[in-house]
């Protein structure tokens, strides 16, 4: 799972793995280590007493949530992003859920083995 953080706006971009971990158990999770046993962990949950995509931040943990039936949708079908606003007391969070789909062109040293493929690359398959 990518995180993508540029000023009030949070991005996850998952894997099909990913997407299917969230399916089968409800929640995925990584983290950023920074030494020191300091980690900045983020997870994206199913839940289902909500009706609208939400963020919080405690304890060194971005935790994003999903409605469950939207959860659902997500996962079982084609579509590609989802995305929502959550109001803070100066403006507004963004929020942005996407399935990550692989590059049309190389990059050296990522592994997008288990990435989408690409709409755009040749016969449906991944170009890189």
């Amino acid at each position: 799972m990518k995180l993508r953080i540029k000023g009030d706006s949070l991005r996850l971009r998952l894997a099909q793995g990913e997407i299917r971990e969230l399916e089968a158990r409800g929640e995925v999770e990584d983290r950023v280590s920074f030494g020191a046993g300091m980690a900045l962990r983020y997870r994206l949950r199913r839940n289902d007493g909500i009706s609208a995509i939400s963020a919080s931040y405690r304890n060194n943990l971005i935790d994003i949530l999903l409605p469950a039936a939207l959860a659902e949708r997500w996962c079982g079908t084609d579509l590609v992003s989802l995305s929502a606003t959550q109001a803070l007391a100066a403006g507004e969070l963004r929020i942005l859920l996407e399935k990550d789909w692989a590059c049309l062109a190389p990059r050296e040293g990522e592994d997008e083995s288990d990435n989408f493929p690409h709409p755009q690359a040749e016969g449906g398959a991944k170009a890189c």
